[in-house]
């Protein structure tokens, strides 16, 4: 009886221990937490780049493009900025650094903040930055991430330099 116990409390706490991995906690600019991954039924969309990157500016743009087209439906956006926050960092940015960004760039999407850049990267198997990541409605990945942007069309009127009209195709698919 007592094996049992002990067997049953260590299943308990790698269960509880692997839900806690699992989870994506991303700290807001308000210094709220978001969890990425129980949007409840919502469709997922990661706009991951970083403010001192200049092809953020790019992605900041198709990032309000697909929050406008998506508005009113069963789809989140957020922008995921992967700038660190030790000040120590090359890649160092603060809030007000991120918020002055996200204003600049007229971003209309949350901004949330992936500390060390490292926990959204791995997660999502990213290998460039700027990207995007769509989660369907269970909070898992839906999709390869969408990277490359940086053939785009700026005023985005050829649809097949546009990556946005792939990206809205897949949320389209998941709804």
């Amino acid at each position: 009886m007592k094996n049992i116990k002990s067997l049953l409390l260590i299943f308990s706490f790698v269960f509880t221990l692997s839900l806690a991995v699992s989870a994506q906690n991303l700290t807001a600019l308000d210094g709220g937490k978001v969890d990425v991954q129980n949007q409840k039924g919502k469709v997922v969309v990661l706009a991951i780049g970083a403010s001192w990157l200049p092809l953020s500016a790019q992605q900041a743009v198709i990032t309000n493009k697909l929050a406008k087209k998506f508005a009113g439906r069963d789809v989140v956006v957020y922008f995921v900025a992967t700038d660190s926050a030790s000040e120590k960092s090359k890649n160092y940015a603060s809030d007000e650094e991120l918020s002055t960004f996200a204003a600049r760039n007229k971003l209309n999407v949350s901004v949330l903040r992936d500390s060390d850049g490292s926990q959204t990267l791995k997660k999502y198997g990213i290998d460039q930055l700027p990207s995007f990541v769509i989660l369907g409605k269970d909070g898992k990945p839906a999709t390869e991430a969408f990277g490359g942007i940086g053939n785009i069309d700026p005023k985005m009127t050829d649809p097949k330099n546009d990556i946005s009209v792939p990206i809205a195709e897949a949320i389209n698919r998941l709804l």
